[in-house]
């Protein structure tokens, strides 16, 4: 008997296509210094708009993408988000070496530096709603990091990724070090950091660690397409498949969020619900109608 699928490949369907191919009108819901934040359609768009450094970032830029972020989870509307570079240059080419001092990357009128960059990372990942990586140029260093922390990456076809950590005297040895291994293996992981080399689009989506290349030219279209496609899912499903990744990569801490997601979900229910009734109307909760699932 033949097996029919649910949906045929959206390439192959063009209904499906020319609704996930729409034009999309961005507008800008918030103003920052070093970042864009725009939305339209259930997406929001945080680029990073340092174009003159490549979309280094430095602390003042990480502030601003970690509240964007917070303004994304808030938002209803927003099930998708996307991080871009401003420009076809780069993504993002890391840290900003201009302001990285002895203790960390110092903000303007700061006398201590520190690593906004981690908890960023961290953020990303407890993000309960997918982040998109759209890489144009390049994406070196700590922003060769940034798209690893996203959940999925689609590249242009001008892309180029690597490590530059020990040519300036740096390194990763959390999301950097693990979560490159995951998508690539150890031993080509330790390639990047050991030899520094770079490597173009074709040879990232050989290794696992993109997920589409494209025509420069048709990088955002694409993205808003797959963003498209998760958007027509369920998204309390999206926010459990991500946790459940995260649970195995962070151990108790992705634990920790699996268990808070599910609970989330558990309130929903008919069961939790005559527990907190229960409790608000000073009676004993019945329990007994509700199934012992085996």
């Amino acid at each position: 008997m033949d097996i029919v699928p649910i949906m045929p490949k959206r390439h192959k369907e063009a209904p499906l296509d020319k609704d996930l191919y729409a034009p999309i009108e961005w507008r800008s819901v918030a103003e920052y210094d070093d970042i864009r934040y725009e939305k339209a359609d259930g997406i929001a768009k945080i680029t990073i708009d340092r174009p003159k450094v490549l979309n280094a970032f430095r602390p003042q830029t990480l502030v601003e993408v970690s509240a964007a972020l917070e303004l994304a989870r808030e938002d209803a509307e927003i099930g998708v988000v996307i991080l871009a570079g401003a420009g076809e240059k780069a993504f993002c080419s890391g840290g900003d070496q201009q302001v990285r001092g002895d203790t960390g990357y110092i903000a303007e009128g700061a006398s201590l530096g520190r690593f906004h960059v981690t908890d960023l990372q961290v953020q990303m990942r407890r993000l309960p709603k997918p982040v998109v990586a759209m890489v144009a140029g390049y994406a070196i260093g700590g922003g060769h990091i940034l798209h690893i922390c996203c959940d999925l990456t689609v590249a242009a076809d001008n892309a180029v990724f690597g490590q530059t950590g020990p040519r300036v005297g740096s390194w990763d040895g959390g999301f950097g070090a693990s979560l490159l291994r995951d998508l690539v293996g150890t031993k080509k992981a330790k390639e990047f950091w050991l030899l520094c080399r770079q490597y173009d689009a074709e040879e990232a989506l050989e290794m696992g660690l993109v997920n589409s290349v494209v025509p420069l030219d048709r990088l955002e279209e694409e993205t808003v397409a797959w963003c498209r496609e998760m958007l027509a899912l369920s998204p309390f499903a999206l926010r459990l498949v991500k946790a459940s990744f995260n649970a195995h990569e962070d151990g108790y801490a992705g634990i920790q969020q699996l268990a808070h997601d599910t609970n989330l979900l558990f309130y929903g229910s008919e069961e939790a619900r005559e527990g907190r009734e229960a409790f608000k109307e000073k009676r004993s909760p019945d329990f007994s109608k509700f199934p012992r699932r085996a």
